[in-house]
C-alpha cells in the first residue's frame, strides 16, 4: 500500500499514516456491513483548502482491499493496484465530487451476481484522501434478523464517522492482533451505557462470567462490576460505557473476557458505543501456565548456576591443599570448565526463553581466559564479529569450546610471551564459523589432532563433532602462530545417528 501510494499519488506522510490506521482496523466495517471494502485514492489532485472542494481528477488507484468474515464476498479477484480512468467507478466520482456518502443506484450484475455499491469518503482534517467502495453481495439476501439490523446500523454510524474524519481514532493504538472481532461478540450500548443489543456470542460470554439474566436493558458497567464483586473503576466505566476508545479484560467465575469499546459519534454527538468482546479464558490460562513454566525453568538455571559455582569453589579449595603441581593444575582446569558452563546458566536464568545473547557470554569467557596469562605479558583476547542470539543447546557446549581454545592458546602458543589472540566470528543463515587465531609459537611438526593426548582438545573435538555435528580444523597460521577453525550448523534438530 505504501509503495502504491507513493508511486501514484501525492499523499503526504501524515495522510499515509491516517490511511494505514484506517486499513489496520477496517475489518470492523467490512464485517458489520457484510461487504467487501476497496480503498481508492486519486492518481493526481490539487489539494483544496480546508472546507473547500477537491480539484480535478486524473483517475483512481486501488491501494487496499478486504473481504468480510460475516458474509459472501463480492469480488473473488484482487483489485489492489488496479488503475481506472475518471468515470470508471461512477459512484466513487460522485462521492468525491459531492463530498458525501453515496448509496444511490440499482444493484450491479457485472460479475453474474447482484452487488450493491456504496461509496464512503475518507476524510482527515476536512480533506478527502480517498473513497471506500463498499460492495455487498446480494445473492443470499433474506429478511434481516435483529443481529443483522444492528450490524448494519452500526456500520452506517461507523461510515459516517469515517466521512466526518472521526475514525480511526487519533492517538489510540489498540493491539489489533488480539483485539476482539465482530463475530466474537458484540454489544451496542446507548449514550448512558445501557445495553441496547447483545449478540448471542456476547450473551454467552457473560453467561460464563456468571450472569444469569439477559444483558439487554442493563447498564453494562454496573452489571460487569457486580459480576466481578468490585466497584466500577475508571477503566471499566470508560470501556463498558463506551466513553472512549479503550480495551480492558474482566475476570469472574473462572472466565476471562476481553472488551474493546468503540464510541459512536454521529453528527457531532456521542450516540452510544460498540463493545466488542471475546472469551479469552483458555488463552490466558495457557499464557499463565507458560509464564509459570518459564519462571520454573529460569529458577532451575539459577540453581544449576549456584550448584556449579559451589562445585567450582570446592575444587578450588581442594586444589589449594594439593602439593602436587600436576594435580593442582588439573583441578584448576576443572574449575575453569565448570565456570564456563555456569556463565551460560547464569545468562539463561535471566531470559524467558532458552535463547541467550552469546556475545556477552563470549566476552566473559574471553575475560576469564585472559586472566590466566602472565601479568608481565598479559594478553587480552579480542573478538571480531558477533555470535548473536543462540539456543542453549548450542551456547553451552560452545562456551566450553571457546574457553578450551583460548586457554590452550594462552598456555601453549603464547606462554610467557606477548602476542595477540583473536576470535573471528562469521554467522550465516545456516552455519556459524568461529576462528581462534594467535601469533604464538605454532603447532609442533608432528602434531595430529586425532591422536593428541591433550584433554582440552579431546573435549573440544567431542563437543564440536559429536554433540554439535560440526567440523574443526587446527592449522598453522600464515605468518606464524596457530588458528583453529570451527564450523557448526545452527539447526540443531534431533539427529538419528552421530555425524561422520
Amino acid at each position: 500500500m505504501t509503495d502504491l501510494t507513493r508511486q501514484h499519488t501525492d499523499l503526504d506522510a501524515a495522510d499515509l499514516e491516517w490511511i494505514h490506521a484506517l486499513v489496520s482496523d477496517w475489518q470492523l466495517l467490512a464485517d458489520l456491513s457484510f461487504a467487501d471494502l476497496v480503498l481508492w485514492v486519486p492518481l493526481t489532485r490539487r489539494r483544496a483548502p480546508r472546507g473547500g472542494r477537491p480539484g480535478d481528477l486524473g483517475g483512481w488507484v486501488a491501494i487496499a482491499q478486504i473481504r468480510p468474515t460475516t458474509g459472501p464476498t463480492a469480488y473473488t479477484d484482487d483489485l489492489v493496484g488496479l488503475v481506472v480512468e475518471p468515470g470508471g467507478r461512477g459512484l466513487i466520482d460522485v462521492a468525491w465530487r459531492e463530498e458525501r456518502i453515496c448509496r444511490e443506484g440499482d444493484p450491479e450484475w457485472g460479475s453474474g451476481i447482484p452487488v450493491r455499491e456504496e461509496a464512503i469518503p475518507v476524510r482527515r482534517d476536512g480533506r478527502i484522501l480517498g473513497i471506500i467502495q463498499r460492495s455487498t453481495n446480494l445473492s443470499s439476501a433474506r429478511t434481516p434478523s435483529h443481529l443483522e439490523l444492528t450490524y448494519l446500523q452500526s456500520a452506517s454510524d461507523l461510515a459516517k464517522m469515517i466521512d466526518a474524519g472521526r475514525f480511526p481514532f487519533r492517538e489510540v493504538e489498540p493491539n489489533l492482533a488480539r483485539s476482539p472481532r465482530v463475530g466474537d461478540g458484540l454489544i451496542r450500548v446507548d449514550r448512558d451505557g445501557r445495553v441496547l443489543y447483545a449478540s448471542p456470542n456476547a450473551q454467552s460470554a457473560y453467561r460464563r462470567l456468571g450472569l444469569a439474566t439477559d444483558l439487554v436493558g442493563t447498564p453494562l458497567g454496573e452489571t460487569t462490576a457486580r459480576l466481578m464483586n468490585t466497584a466500577v473503576d475508571d477503566s471499566l466505566a470508560v470501556v463498558a460505557g463506551g466513553r472512549a476508545p479503550s480495551e480492558t479484560e474482566i475476570e469472574s467465575n473462572g472466565a476471562i473476557v476481553q472488551l474493546r469499546a468503540i464510541p459512536l459519534i454521529v453528527d457531532g454527538s456521542r450516540t452510544g458505543a460498540l463493545v466488542l468482546l471475546r472469551d479469552v479464558t483458555e488463552l490466558r490460562w495457557r499464557d499463565r501456565a507458560l509464564m509459570s513454566k518459564d519462571a520454573t525453568i529460569r529458577e532451575i538455571h539459577h540453581r544449576v548456576k549456584n550448584n556449579l559455582q559451589t562445585v567450582a569453589a570446592l575444587l578450588r579449595l581442594q586444589a589449594r591443599r594439593l602439593r602436587v603441581p600436576e594435580g593442582r593444575a588439573a583441578l584448576e582446569e576443572a574449575v575453569r570448565r565448570v565456570g564456563s558452563i555456569a556463565i551460560v546458566h547464569e545468562t539463561l536464568s535471566h531470559t524467558p526463553e532458552e535463547l541467550v545473547d552469546f556475545d556477552d557470554i563470549a566476552d566473559r569467557v574471553m575475560a576469564m581466559a585472559g586472566e590466566v596469562s602472565a601479568p608481565e605479558t598479559r594478553v587480552r583476547p579480542k573478538r571480531i564479529g558477533g555470535f548473536g542470539v543462540l539456543p542453549a543447546v548450542i551456547a553451552t557446549p560452545l562456551a566450553m569450546v571457546l574457553a578450551e581454545l583460548l586457554q590452550n592458546a594462552l598456555e601453549h602458543g603464547l606462554a610467557n610471551r606477548p602476542g595477540s589472540l583473536e576470535v573471528v566470528v562469521t554467522r550465516g543463515e545456516e552455519r556459524l564459523k568461529v576462528l581462534v587465531a594467535d601469533n604464538g609459537s605454532g603447532l609442533p611438526e608432528d602434531f595430529d589432532v586425532e591422536s593428541t593426548a591433550s584433554l582440552g582438545l579431546q573435549i573440544v573435538r567431542t563437543l564440536i563433532v559429536g554433540e554439535l555435528g560440526g567440523v574443526i580444523d587446527l592449522r598453522p597460521r600464515e605468518g606464524g602462530g596457530t588458528e583453529v577453525a570451527v564450523d557448526i550448523p545452527l539447526d540443531q534438530g534431533p539427529r538419528t545417528a552421530p555425524p561422520t
